[in-house]
């Protein structure tokens, strides 16, 4: 490929003559003999196949599906049959990249252990038989998010900058490059597999023309371009975002001060809103304290009220102080929100048993509502207190916070970022809460 004269220009083509490729076959060796007339600055593009036929990564397999499970480390979005999942070697990609075609039936094709390491093989092996200094790229078909069709990737390289960042630069207007990285062994990758074909017989490509991407050995591999947990935005799948949200929901009671955005506590309680309720109700309603005043008059009135209640019960002074420092996790998280009960919309049958279900369905609507809540904040990455305080002093509660009369306080929710790690869930079997009949 080349541009007018002039102009930057590259030229890629396929490389004819590698034979079929068997475990322990040295690679650089078979590209040699293929006489490639490879000279500095060249970039080799290698199809991952051939690399794992002569790495052995050919095993017996009962089935495909038992190899993927071998290979997977976790799984980020099922659907039917089909798995995207994170593999051994970092990466995500659909079936872990266990390949059944072109291998021997009862058998299936892994990836390279170490594709950076196999890269690396390649390219001081041709520097020893050629003489010549290329960089190389072990390439793989992907699939990608939000883009139909597959391409090829880098998933394993030496000797080439895979990344190229522009950031701190400018573009031909002056306007300052603050987000630019490109991922140009991807670029490469895409390039070869133009030339060579999902079905022609040629795994190698040779790039000419771009020998600035041609690096010391020294450079970091692929692996720079996968994308590490904290950045990565799209994690999961839908169903399995939903569980890992419902998973991290933890009770959380130290806080940093860390401030909460109120958007995303908007958006909790835009998800606690789709809640299921009787009679086309919306028995919700969550009340933000987002200043420290309001918090602090609350919480001051509240903890008088709860005094009073246990010198009523008899309780000592020191019983009394202890209990009250258990309610410090409110006190102390930046962000309050009080959910309400309304019974607006409900029914009135004038007996006791009708009305009382009536209420409890309601209250079960108004729980579901506060879980779906707690859920998308864990999904926030905010953490989560539900106490259940506000219920047993209602009246100061609506006095304080103005509330209508109709509005049930069902506690406080303690909103903030935690502090530390939060300390693993206890296993619970589903079977021990099952009753099938």
């Amino acid at each position: 490929m080349s541009g007018s004269s002039g102009a930057p220009s590259f030229r890629v083509w396929a490389l004819g003559g590698i034979p079929e490729v068997r475990a322990g076959d040295d690679l650089a060796k078979l590209i040699a003999a293929a006489e490639p007339g490879l000279v500095d600055g060249d970039v080799l593009l290698v199809t991952s196949k051939i690399v794992s036929k002569a790495e052995g990564r050919i095993v017996e397999a009962a089935d495909r599906e038992s190899a993927i499970d071998a290979e997977t480390v976790r799984v980020v979005a099922r659907r039917g049959p089909l798995r995207i999942v994170e593999n051994r070697q970092g990466l995500v990609m659909a079936a872990a990249g266990v390949d059944a075609s072109n291998t021997p039936a009862g058998t299936v094709l892994l990836l390279p252990e170490d594709p950076d390491a196999s890269a690396r093989a390649v390219r001081d092996g041709l520097r020893d038989t050629l003489g010549v200094d290329v960089g190389v790229v072990v390439t793989d078909t992907f699939g990608r998010p939000w883009r139909n069709g597959l391409t090829d990737v880098a998933i394993g390289a030496a000797g080439v900058r895979v990344l190229d960042d522009l950031r701190g630069g400018t573009d031909a207007h002056g306007n300052p490059l603050s987000a630019t990285v490109v991922a140009t062994a991807d670029e490469l990758a895409a390039a070869g597999d133009l030339v060579k074909g999902k079905a022609d017989g040629l795994p190698v490509a040779v790039v000419r023309g771009l020998s600035h991407v041609v690096a010391s050995d020294e450079e970091p591999g692929a692996r720079a371009l996968v994308r590490s947990a904290a950045d990565d935005m799209f994690r999961l799948g839908t169903s399995e975002a939903v569980r890992e949200a419902v998973t991290l929901r933890r009770t959380v009671r130290e806080f940093s001060d860390e401030p909460v955005d109120p958007g995303a506590v908007r958006r909790a309680v835009a998800a606690a809103v789709t809640a299921p309720a009787p009679h086309h109700t919306t028995p919700w309603r969550f009340v933000l304290l987002e200043s420290a005043e309001s918090r602090t008059r609350l919480l001051d009135a509240m903890r008088e009220a709860w005094i009073e209640d246990l010198r009523r019960d008899g309780k000592s002074e020191e019983s009394i102080a202890k209990r009250v420092r258990r309610g410090d996790v409110l006190r102390n998280a930046p962000y309050l929100v009080v959910p309400c009960l309304v019974m607006d919309g409900s029914h009135t049958y004038g007996d006791e048993r009708r009305d009382t279900a009536e209420r409890e369905m309601f209250v079960v609507a108004a729980g579901a509502g506060v879980q779906n809540f707690l859920v998308a904040l864990a999904g926030e990455r905010l953490g989560s207190a539900w106490v259940s305080s506000t219920m047993f002093c209602r009246p100061v509660v609506r006095e304080v916070l103005s509330l209508p009369s109709s509005w049930d306080p069902l506690g406080a929710v303690a909103v903030g970022h935690a502090v530390g790690v939060a300390r693993e869930r206890v296993g619970r079997e589903a079977e021990a809460f099952l009753t099938v009949r």
